[in-house]
């Protein structure tokens, strides 16, 4: 046995002591997983992994795509395989905070005491889908922030936990921008990644049609629970990242900002804002999940 071989081992042993959980088993699950979307998704290969990734790194994704692509077919298919609930909340103009988030509400019980009670928002769900987001106020918009980054949500000065897992999927058309309000800075820091969903090719959208037009529709079958998902979730952050993985990913960020000498031409003529810390914090958990998902112990 060769010494890299020996220190791969130890570090698939150490990073699989803490929850129980070893790197095979995340690797496994992680392929069935993709494996039964595949089954109702056609192609779409790089957005399904990518998904994944984030839904494994407990962030949140912005797809960009034209309709039709699939987006909310895949969101709950993902739901369907993890087990885990879903909900689509479809951004209007007229779409208010608390059609979101919840409201309070007012009761009445058997006794015919009145009282207010918490009357929970499509929120509460483990995968969350927010179809053509920057259709809705700023306003409205910002009713995803605290849910987002907090996984939770505050009504009433009253504070509400969020399911875990808890990942939401936002989705704006690129094409039809009349009547939308763009996505604030604030926002847009909170996605993990942005996903432009590409069009099917000639054989991908022959396949499409045989699945859908069909008497036997493909159903997939769950290969992973919740626990599972958090206990993937905190195996992930357990992987270690190698220092010069670190300090390259630091100056990728700082690359992006305008006031940095090393910025490129390109970043200085045409950006007014470079990416925040979370930005590291993205790239650098899903080179660790991307790591699991390669069988290595490490990034």
């Amino acid at each position: 046995m060769t010494h890299a071989a020996t220190a791969t081992e130890r570090a698939h042993r150490a990073i699989a002591s803490a929850d129980g959980l070893t790197v095979e088993e995340f690797n496994a699950t992680a392929r069935r997983i993709l494996a039964e979307v595949a089954k109702v998704l056609v192609g779409q290969e790089a957005l399904v992994r990518q998904l994944l990734i984030t839904l494994l790194a407990g962030g949140n994704a912005l797809l960009e795509g034209v309709p039709g692509l699939g987006k909310t077919l895949l969101v709950r298919t993902l739901a369907q395989v993890v087990e885990g609930s879903f909900s689509r909340i479809q951004f209007t103009p007229d779409l208010m905070p608390a059609d979101i988030v919840g409201t309070m509400v007012l009761s009445e019980d058997e006794t015919g005491r009145r009282s207010f009670r918490f009357e929970p928002g499509p929120v509460f769900a483990n995968l969350l889908l927010a179809d053509e987001i920057n259709r809705a106020t700023p306003r409205t918009q910002s009713a995803l922030l605290e849910s987002m980054q907090e996984r939770r949500v505050t009504v009433a000065r009253a504070t509400h936990t969020l399911p875990a897992p808890f990942f939401v999927l936002a989705t704006q058309n690129p094409l039809e921008m009349e009547g939308t309000y763009p996505l604030p800075e604030a926002q847009l820091d909170r996605f993990f990644f942005k996903i432009s969903v590409a069009y099917p090719s000639e054989a991908e959208l022959v396949e499409i049609a045989r699945r859908t037009t069909g008497a036997d529709m493909a159903v997939p079958r769950p290969v992973a629970d919740g626990p599972r998902v958090l206990a993937m979730q905190r195996l992930s952050r357990q992987v270690p990242a190698a220092e010069h993985v670190v300090n390259y990913a630091a100056r990728l960020i700082l690359a992006t900002h305008p006031s940095d000498p090393r910025a490129p031409v390109v970043v200085r003529k045409h950006l007014l804002y470079g990416a925040s810390p979370r930005g590291i914090q993205s790239l650098i958990l899903a080179a660790k999940i991307t790591a699991l998902l390669a069988g290595r112990a490490a990034a």
